[in-house]
């Protein structure tokens, strides 16, 4: 089922979202068959579960990166992303280097910004059947689990963007920077 995803300014965006028992993951695998759904709609590249508004510390990830060219995967510094699910996620930077790009978010329709984020991470979250996982990522990977968990801890892109580059997608597309 397509669930409804909440919008900047709902207060469910702004909590800490609770932590989850891993004896209360079977219960939850409908909401993440769900939210898988909804991010595929949407399209997105991943959703938290209070973007849904559910206050809780799972979200959900998958970048196929289709409609790019090797180009822009290459600048980028994207790769493919199965599916999967982090659950009571913690996140460490590796490393000092920070990369400024642009991110959208499912939960500021239709607008963009630049945010910089760490360019390699390391994540130790649970995995839906509750199994411990460690994830050490780089490049967009990197930059869409700090988005996601960011959302687990009450913040949203524009708490870290650069101001003077909000922009709707389409004056974006219009005026790109140079």
């Amino acid at each position: 089922m397509i669930l409804p995803i909440v919008q900047v300014g709902d207060p469910v965006l702004r909590a800490r979202a609770a932590a989850i028992a891993p004896s209360d993951l079977p219960s939850l695998s409908g909401l993440i068959t769900d939210m898988q759904a909804t991010m595929r709609d949407a399209p997105g590249v991943g959703l938290a579960a209070p973007q849904i508004g559910r206050s809780l510390q799972l979200a959900v990830i998958e970048d196929t990166t289709d409609g790019l060219t090797d180009e822009q995967r290459l600048a980028r510094e994207r790769r493919s992303v199965p599916f999967h699910v982090i659950v009571n996620p913690s996140i460490q930077p590796i490393g000092d280097e920070v990369v400024l790009a642009y991110e959208g978010c499912l939960s500021f329709k239709g607008f963009v910004m630049v945010v910089p984020r760490a360019r390699r991470v390391r994540v130790e979250a649970l995995d839906e059947h509750g199994t411990p996982v460690v994830i050490e990522a780089s490049g967009w990977y990197a930059r869409i689990l700090q988005h996601e968990i960011d959302h687990l801890h009450g913040i949203v892109c524009c708490d870290r963007m650069d101001p003077r580059t909000l922009s709707t997608v389409e004056n974006r597309e219009r005026f790109p920077p140079g």
